[in-house]
């Protein structure tokens, strides 16, 4: 792996702002000294010009003076009369030097352009003029040179422009690195408690930063995904205990049956030990079978949904088998919904196994189509549910007094397979008031089928 994805984020984002920063800061200097260069250049070449016009003057006026020539400019001059001839030059540049630049004027205007690599100044530029001057006797010129603008300006200008730079860079770097620092501080925190918790501690929670941001969501996210999970694993335990208890229980009456059979053998009526032994493996059974479809909603395994012709459906199974009381069907015709057809069969048996064993001498459902929504009511005369245990027969091997007097055998897990179908269906399952017994209520997403489809489906009342 590169260094670079070694790093951490704060030096990744120091990194990255301070070359950024580097970047403006060098493009800012550079227009910088062009713009501060071309204004040295036109001041520069100005002044020229200024003080090839005042000489000029001074010779109309008086002539060519060697004090003239040597005022401190440190301007190269030469003047040539009409004939061409150098009559003067400055100090230390011959007079007999062939002219500093061949440009030839008009007579009437000057010229400045910027030459290098003139045979006077090798490996040098400079800002020159060609300035003719009238006299009596003629058109003389004056040819001038004064050293071109560096490209840096001058040292000063450089230091400070290097100055500024590493000045704004350093301080975007430590600004940066404070920043994120300051910003990745929960993150640190976050990270610290969630290397705390374990498999077997889930009771640990993240701290929450005080600012509404994203590190706040995700601090707010993993708490709540840690009490789904501590919900899911205590769940698992408890479920987990509570099936080995009730696993226990018929095995262990079987045990005793067989143990006591073998025992006295010859006492042992063994068809009604058989019987009782298909009872209990019935019973155990049941409760696998229901421990298998506990653990298939709890993954999430799930069949296709498809359109369920519920009305057909509910029908179907009230035909199946007979029960014990009477069964009253108020069915509207045409009850249409999305969904698994074996998970629905199981979710309608289980609310009417439950009404079965609580009726006293009828059972009554009915199904609805209520603004898009099927509602299936399955009634039963019985006791009835206290309000105050109304959810607790939704819990995993719940059982109350009166079903256990009832039937003896039950598992504990039909009213909650049966609610959590309904879930996997977006729809609900709940224990509402009722004159008499208990009325369950599903809701589930619906609609009304075409009429030529639910013309042929039969009700009975």
């Amino acid at each position: 792996m590169s260094t670079w994805h070694r790093c951490s984020i704060r030096t990744r984002f120091t990194v990255v702002a301070s070359t950024v920063m580097a970047l403006i800061c060098t493009v800012a200097a550079v227009f910088a000294l062009v713009a501060v260069r071309k204004a040295v250049v036109e001041d520069r070449t100005q002044r020229l010009v200024i003080h090839a016009v005042d000489m000029a003057r001074q010779i109309r006026q008086s002539g060519v003076s060697p004090h003239m020539l040597s005022d401190g400019h440190n301007e190269a001059v030469q003047v040539f009369d009409p004939a061409d001839t150098p009559v003067a030059a400055t100090p230390g540049f011959s007079a007999r030097e062939p002219p500093i630049t061949n440009l030839r004027p008009d007579v009437d205007a000057y010229t400045v352009v910027r030459l290098c690599d003139l045979h006077a100044f090798p490996g040098q530029c400079k800002i020159v003029i060609s300035y003719p001057l009238h006299r009596a006797d003629g058109v003389w010129l004056l040819n001038m040179a004064v050293a071109d603008v560096p490209w840096y300006v001058g040292p000063r200008l450089l230091a400070s422009l290097a100055a500024g730079w590493l000045l704004l860079v350093g301080m975007t770097a430590a600004g940066t690195y404070r920043t994120v620092s300051k910003t990745l501080e929960p993150v640190g925190a976050i990270s610290g408690k969630l290397a705390q918790i374990t498999a077997s501690d889930l009771g640990h929670r993240v701290p929450v930063p005080k600012y509404r941001d994203e590190l706040r969501d995700l601090a707010e996210i993993a708490n709540k995904t840690l009490d789904r999970a501590q919900t899911a694993v205590e769940q698992q335990l408890r479920f987990a205990s509570d099936a080995s208890h009730d696993l226990r229980n018929p095995l262990a009456a079987m045990r005793v049956q067989i143990d006591e059979a073998l025992m006295y053998p010859k006492e042992t009526d063994w068809p009604q030990t058989a019987n009782a032994l298909l009872d209990s493996m019935e019973r155990l059974q049941d409760l696998v079978t229901d421990l298998l479809q506990i653990a298939r909603l709890d993954a999430g395994i799930s069949s296709r949904h498809d359109p369920v012709d519920l009305t057909g459906l509910v029908t179907a199974e009230l035909d199946r088998r007979p029960r014990r009381v009477a069964v009253i069907r108020r069915l509207t015709p045409g009850v249409v919904i999305d969904g698994e057809r074996i998970g629905l069969v199981r979710l309608l048996n289980n609310l009417l196994d439950n009404a079965e064993r609580h009726a006293d001498s009828a059972i009554t459902v009915t199904l609805t189509l209520e603004a898009d929504t099927a509602v299936l009511e399955v009634c039963d005369d019985g006791e009835g549910i206290a309000p105050d245990q109304q959810e607790v027969i939704f819990q995993r091997f719940a059982r109350l007094e009166a079903s256990r007097r009832r039937d003896a055998g039950g598992t504990g897990l039909g009213l909650p397979i049966a609610r959590q179908i309904a879930e996997t269906h977006n729809g609900t399952l709940t224990l509402e008031d009722s004159p008499r017994g208990a009325r369950f209520v599903l809701r589930l997403p619906g609609r009304a089928a075409p009429p030529a489809d639910h013309a042929r489906t039969p009700t009975k009342v």
